[in-house]
Formats: structure tokens, C-alpha cells, sequence
């Protein structure tokens, strides 16, 4: 049976098609205006009209009728970070609008988990925001701030931060040490954030989000943390993965 996993999430939908507990396709789309729309235009392009078993998740899981489940993003992160690296302590997720530190048991069950949705400091959105000013592409993050001196940043509001950014490059700090000062203070934010929880040195962090394709930004996460984070090529999609792998097991005991 094909099994399709979808996070709905704020800012980008991520699709995910598994067959015999294998990734075949992947797909993701900019959430819009419309999530509804989104959802189900994820849910054809990877079905193309076969029946699949269909879990959910994220900020627009109940969005999709024909789904056969809906799960919540924390145990869908756990579960995805989970399949695809093995041995992993704890995840931190770097979201478009939120972020997300869950304790994961050794069998990949979830212990503890914190949310930060309050907020759009220290989010894929904030860090986008910033980038603008500066104008550069955040895809081209890594190059631009590698081997630069953070410029600090002393607020993570948006609002704020923004002027303070613009402030800095009139007085002609150099545009790609105020990126790096902005990531540090992003890791700076997020490791304390994480810290609330028991993770130290010995811990293998699983991170995960948009920026997790950054190899700068985990290291800085790293170094922030003092302690060992990984992350894979999928790991934009680890909520969908989740969706899709819990989808496998509950359609296998159907089948059962």
C-alpha cells in the first residue's frame, strides 16, 4: 500500500510518499493563502488518483477530508527525525513561524517537548526578514556568513531588529558579519530555549527545518548547545516523513 504524509505547516507544505517503509517522492509547496488548497493539491500530485493511507499534520492537518488521520506535529517530528537518523537524544526544529525542542527516549518516543509559537523571533520568518534588509537570498545563507565576525544584535524582536540591522549598515558594518551576528543570536536564543531541558554534552541533537539545510547554522547550534547535532537532507520534511511513517504502521495493522 502507498502511504502519504503531509505537514501543513505556516509557511511551506511538505509532502512525503512511502512504499515499503522507503521515501519515493517528496514534494513541497509555499502554504499561501490558502492551505486548503495547498493540502490537497500535495495530497493529487503525490497519489496521482491511487489509493494511498493518509496521515496529517501541522498547523492545517484537519484541512484535508479524504485524510484517514491526523496527527500532531510533535510526535510527527519525533517519529520522522526518529526514522531518519537513529540514536538521536532530542530534536530542535526551526519552523517558518515557531520552533520546537522535544526529549526523545531511546526508543524514539517523546518525553518532554517545548513550543515556542508565541513569537516570530528566532523562525525561519524572522531570519527571511532579515536577509531582505541586507538583500540577500537566505538559500545563500552559508556562503554569505562563512568565516565572518558576528556584529551583535542585541534585540530579537522583529521590529526592532530590523532597525537595528539598518542602523548597522549605515554605519558601514559589513552586511555578511551582521548576517552571522544575526544566526548567532538565533542559535543563542534557540540553545537556551532548548537548554530547559535535559540536554547536555552527551547528547545527540537531531535538527530539523528549513534551516537545517544551513551546514553554518548547525554548527553554530552546535557550538551553542556543546554537543553533537546532525541533520539530513530531508530534514525540511521530518514532519510529513513522521505522518507517513506512522502511516505505514497504522495501515499495516489494517492489513494485519
Amino acid at each position: 500500500m502507498l502511504i502519504v504524509g503531509i505537514d501543513s505547516g505556516s509557511t511551506t507544505t511538505k509532502g512525503v510518499l512511502l512504499e515499503n517503509n522507503s521515501i519515493i517522492k517528496t514534494l513541497i509547496e509555499p502554504t499561501g493563502y490558502n492551505p486548503k488548497s495547498t493540502i490537497m493539491s500535495i495530497h493529487s500530485e503525490l497519489t496521482k488518483g491511487k489509493e494511498a493511507y493518509t496521515v496529517t499534520t501541522g498547523y492545517g492537518r484537519n484541512l484535508l477530508e479524504n485524510a484517514d488521520k491526523s496527527i500532531t506535529e510533535i510526535t510527527c517530528h519525533a517519529k520522522g527525525a526518529s526514522y531518519l537518523c537513529k540514536g538521536i537524544d532530542a530534536v530542535i526544529d526551526i519552523g517558518g513561524q515557531d520552533s520546537k525542542a522535544i526529549m526523545l527516549s531511546s526508543d524514539g518516543q517523546v518525553i518532554d517537548f517545548l513550543m515556542n509559537d508565541k513569537c516570530a523571533a528566532g523562525t525561519g520568518r524572522f531570519i527571511e526578514v532579515m536577509m531582505k534588509i541586507l538583500h540577500k537570498d537566505i538559500g545563500h545563507i552559508d556562503s554569505f556568513i562563512k568565516d565572518k565576525t558576528a556584529v551583535k544584535i542585541s534585540s530579537m524582536c522583529t521590529v526592532f531588529a530590523e532597525s537595528e540591522v539598518i542602523s548597522l549598515l549605515a554605519n558601514n558594518n559589513d552586511p555578511g558579519n551582521i548576517a552571522k551576528g544575526i544566526i548567532d543570536s538565533i542559535c543563542i536564543r534557540t540553545s537556551n530555549f532548548a537548554k530547559k531541558m535535559p540536554i547536555n554534552s552527551k547528547s545527540k541533537v537531531f535538527f530539523s527545518g528549513g534551516l537545517a539545510k544551513s551546514n553554518e547554522v548547525r554548527l553554530l547550534l552546535a557550538e551553542k548547545l556543546n554537543c553533537e547535532v546532525v541533520t539530513h537532507e530531508y530534514a525540511q520534511y521530518v514532519g510529513a516523513i513522521g505522518a507517513a511513517v506512522i502511516g505505514n504502521q497504522k495501515a499495516n495493522k489494517i492489513l494485519m
